[in-house]
């Protein structure tokens, strides 16, 4: 059974959720917050295994709480449920370690599907979220060599091609096709891509890559970077 915690500052979308959650036989709902801090209260006196948060409310919002979260209880996941799919907040909830991000229209078994997937530690993102996400993802200043992860400067050429394809959504699949390699190369180097970089997910990485764009290779325009 997963255990879930419902955090949204509306009482009747926190109900309907409620209603159609455990309708599934493997969902349980222990409990509701209408903001960040009572999610937080919420966390450490019933322990879930999700947290189901939206981003803006009152007295704390779902990326500060997100971020707390995550600090003092590394074993709940967070999946964010909000409105906005071009919301900067919610690229900030996954840097700070949101495990996935779905809008409130995303029908219920959809949702449920997400509990479960990042209950297992995967990442789920809504249909067209990555790209949306990626287009707001940037940092506050530029990007320096000398700031970056020391595992940056050991990327094989190959390793930064396929961070770079990340960047822009594509998949394994779609990689391999691209650089005309076998999906279980893509994987390899996605894995290792991840250890260097010290990076949780592919969502992580399709973030840094972004960031350091033009840095993972200089002579190229970033324009020039499509999906075939």
């Amino acid at each position: 059974m997963i255990r879930i915690l419902l955090v949204d500052d509306q009482s009747i979308l926190r109900q309907g959720l409620k209603a159609l959650l455990e309708l599934e036989p493997d969902l349980q709902i222990v409990g509701d917050a209408d903001n960040g801090q009572n999610a937080i209260d919420q966390v450490a006196a019933l322990q879930p295994d999700v947290v189901l948060m939206d981003v803006r409310m009152p007295v704390m919002d779902g990326v500060a709480a997100t971020k707390l979260i995550g600090q003092r209880f590394p074993q709940v996941k967070v999946l964010i449920l909000t409105t906005f799919d071009d919301d900067e907040d919610v690229a900030e909830a996954l840097r700070v370690g949101a495990r996935g991000y779905l809008l409130k229209d995303t029908p219920s078994e959809d949702v449920a599907v997400a509990i479960r997937t990042v209950y297992k530690g995967h990442t789920q993102l809504g249909e067209g979220i990555l790209q949306k996400v990626m287009a707001r993802a940037s940092v506050p200043k530029p990007v320096e060599l000398q700031n970056l992860p020391p595992g940056f400067m050991e990327l094989t050429p190959r390793e930064r091609e396929v961070l770079r394809l990340i960047a822009i959504g594509a998949n394994n699949r779609e990689i391999a096709q691209k650089l005309y390699i076998s999906e279980g190369t893509v994987k390899n180097h996605v894995t290792n891509i991840l250890g260097r970089l010290n990076l949780r997910d592919r969502t992580q990485a399709a973030i840094f890559a972004n960031s350091v764009l033009l840095l993972l290779n200089p002579d190229t325009d970033e324009k020039t970077i499509e999906k075939d």
